[in-house]
């Protein structure tokens, strides 16, 4: 009786439009708010320029959408408000030289010359051995911020010749660069001290101290580490934020996360490096590149995306003990190298489709997108075969006309020499 009742029931005219309505609304903040971005030209610069700096936040997770942005800024201030300070001066300051730069505007407004400095801002007070308010940080923070669009500018203009992204290079050699020529015993900028990691597991670690409350705490730490946090409650509205534009992008962070946290088990990591999220947020942002975001979302690059964060995991060992003999963090230099490598592949496989960077999105557009090229392929594809077909049909209907005239003559002429016979 109740299937019965569910199949008669018609929604109310009231309820469709309170539907549409809701549905409406949601999806206006969803996505990369393609409407906010359009409605935000019409407005003043400052408008504007809190649109991109928003937007440049998000995009350390690829996510264009401002929204978000506000939520992981939030989650920053969560954690610690001198690093978020920090921060948001590094994106408003590599955002607006990239301006005065004349570099593209589509670019700029969509947030991608700001994730870097959002990223050499947080790691640079992260990094700093004097601490939280410590106001003469701001300068180096700045210059560095700077060089963020004109180091993005260069490596830009060498990966177009391959289609590929610089994703967070120019953080990596800027933050690096400021640590290396300051040092631990810099009179006016030091950095925490890195020692020389010369083995992974220590003796004190084993299966018997395992907490698993903190094992499962580490997934979204581990996104969280993407910005240099290690509290949970900010790698959870980080979540919520990349759950809030793509669905798809959310679950390959915790995939990914998940996936290097018990690599590094399997690599016998240390267990606090483990819980404070160090070997989840390289295999995090590895698995977001290549499950959906570079390569239209299916099974197989799916399976390719977790791949990818296993050895992004197994770079993340690697890169952290050379670099630590060197003085330096590993950054993100695992992520990238790893997810370059993994875009590089060339496979004849329809499945495994890499996009053209002028199209890449989010996840879900990037899938719309392929099933109209598919469709508009197969409509082309269809016409080309229906002039074919009346190519071919006309051909054979000129074939056909000749064939009736030349019979028509060589009948005329067997019938006058029939008449020339007769006569004679």
């Amino acid at each position: 009786m109740t299937a019965s009742m569910d199949n008669n029931y018609q929604p109310s005219y009231e309820e469709a439009p309170t539907r549409s309505c809701l549905f409406r609304a949601v999806g206006l903040f969803t996505g990369d708010m393609h409407l906010c971005r359009e409605w935000v030209k019409r407005q003043l610069v400052v408008i504007q320029l809190l649109d991109w700096i928003l937007r440049g936040v998000a995009q350390v997770m690829f996510v264009n959408n401002p929204v978000s942005g506000l939520l992981i800024t939030a989650g920053l201030f969560l954690q610690n408000p001198w690093w978020a300070l920090n921060g948001l001066l590094g994106t408003f300051v590599s955002t607006v030289f990239a301006m005065l730069l004349g570099l593209n505007r589509e670019a700029i407004s969509a947030g991608l010359y700001g994730y870097n400095g959002t990223l050499v801002g947080i790691l640079m007070a992260v990094f700093s051995a004097k601490g939280s308010w410590y106001w003469w940080l701001l300068m180096p923070n700045m210059f560095m911020s700077m060089l963020c669009p004109v180091v993005s500018s260069a490596l830009s203009s060498v990966a177009i010749k391959w289609d590929l992204p610089i994703f967070t290079l120019p953080f990596n050699i800027l933050v690096c660069l400021h640590v290396a020529a300051t040092g631990a015993n810099h009179p006016y900028f030091p950095e925490v001290d890195i020692q020389p990691n010369d083995h992974l597991h220590p003796t004190n670690d084993s299966k018997e101290s395992l907490n698993i409350s903190q094992l499962f705490l580490s997934v979204p730490v581990g996104v969280g580490q993407v910005y240099g946090c290690d509290s949970p409650w900010t790698g959870g509205l980080i979540l919520l934020a990349l759950l809030l534009s793509s669905p798809t992008i959310c679950f390959h962070a915790m995939w990914g996360s998940a996936a290097g946290t018990l690599s590094g088990f399997a690599l016998a990591a240390p267990h606090k490096d483990i819980y404070s999220g160090l070997w989840g947020y390289n295999s995090a942002l590895s698995c977001i590149a290549i499950g959906g975001v570079f390569y239209v979302l299916t099974w197989q690059t799916h399976l390719l995306a977790l791949i990818c964060a296993l050895f992004s995991t197994y770079m993340t060992a690697a890169i952290s003990k050379l670099m630590s003999v060197l003085a330096l963090p590993a950054c993100t230099w695992p992520f990238c190298l790893s997810t370059l490598i993994f875009l590089l592949i060339s496979s004849e496989i329809p499945a495994i489709c890499r996009l053209p960077l002028s199209v890449v999105s989010y996840p879900e557009k990037n899938r719309r997108y392929q099933r109209q090229l598919k469709a508009s392929e197969k409509v082309q594809h269809s016409q080309q075969q229906h002039s074919q077909e009346e190519a071919m049909l006309k051909e054979n209907g000129r074939a056909a006309l000749h064939k009736e005239r030349l019979n028509h003559c060589c009948n005329l002429i067997i019938l006058r020499k029939n008449t020339e016979q007769i006569l004679m």
